[in-house]
């Protein structure tokens, strides 16, 4: 029990446990000595076998249950909000059909894996990469949030403010997976996101943006029939609004920290 209690935090279902554990180990302890006294080493063996499983077994369960309670809906929902506007994938239809028109093909499944994997790596592997170069997330976060400004002013000026110079050869890969789908501004609001909300809630939110990804991608000419070229340029703005907001929040929030 002191092993078990060392370092953890006092949450309700822990409290719950330790009883449990403690009857466990007093069982334990209890056949333990009775074995050693009939010195079956063998049993014994089996004994310490089975202690390090339930071990093992009940700090994996711990482990998750702390992840999952960190779930929250409106971080969730919020994530979800802000990852939808900068992938924008429904602004990014027309340019797919255009590619579609001039007979390069879109594989559907290969793009959303693709840039599912490039996405989620950078969202676990970035830290990494901050700490390398000394620059904390709050600072990256303040640096995002500029980004988002300008992805948002994009949106809703109609303007080009990103160039992409870099070569299209492949139209799955290149301009669909990036830098379309994981481009500069995905990498860089996955970081910034980091800097408020639990990484559960981040990485379900891009799961989420990923399946609808596929959707459109899979059906990208019934939606664009469905809403019309008039719904694609409501949405787009309206998401541009929500995103500008949501980049002044972010950017609030972390320069008050970095000045503090």
């Amino acid at each position: 029990c002191t092993i078990l209690g060392k370092g953890a935090v006092a949450t309700g279902y822990r409290t719950c446990l330790y009883p449990f554990f403690l009857l466990v180990f007093v069982k334990l302890d209890f056949n333990i000595t009775n074995v050693c006294k009939s010195r079956e080493k063998k049993s014994l063996g089996w004994m310490y076998l089975l202690f390090f499983i339930i071990s093992l077994h009940s700090t994996y369960v711990l482990y998750i249950m702390e992840i999952l309670s960190t779930f929250k809906f409106q971080e969730l929902a919020s994530a979800f909000i802000v990852l939808f506007a900068v992938i924008d994938i429904i602004g990014s239809i027309p340019i797919i059909l255009n590619l579609k028109q001039r007979g390069r093909n879109v594989n559907a499944i290969k793009a959303t894996l693709i840039s599912f994997a490039l996405m989620i790596a950078f969202f676990f592997a970035g830290d990494m990469i901050l700490k390398l170069f000394q620059v904390d997330i709050a600072s990256f976060a303040v640096a995002g949030s500029v980004v988002l400004f300008l992805l948002a002013l994009e949106m809703i000026l109609d303007i080009e403010i990103f160039k992409n110079q870099g070569p299209i050869k492949e139209a799955t890969l290149v301009p669909l997976v990036f830098p379309l789908l994981a481009g500069a501004g995905s990498f860089t609001t996955l970081l910034s996101l980091r800097a408020e909300y639990a990484p559960l809630n981040i990485v379900s939110a891009l799961v989420l943006n990923m399946v609808w990804v596929y959707v459109v991608l899979k059906l990208t000419d019934k939606v664009e029939n469905f809403l019309g070229k008039g719904g694609i340029y409501v949405i787009r703005k309206f998401f541009g609004i929500i995103l500008l907001a949501i980049a002044a929040r972010l950017f609030t929030a972390n320069i008050t920290q970095l000045l503090n």
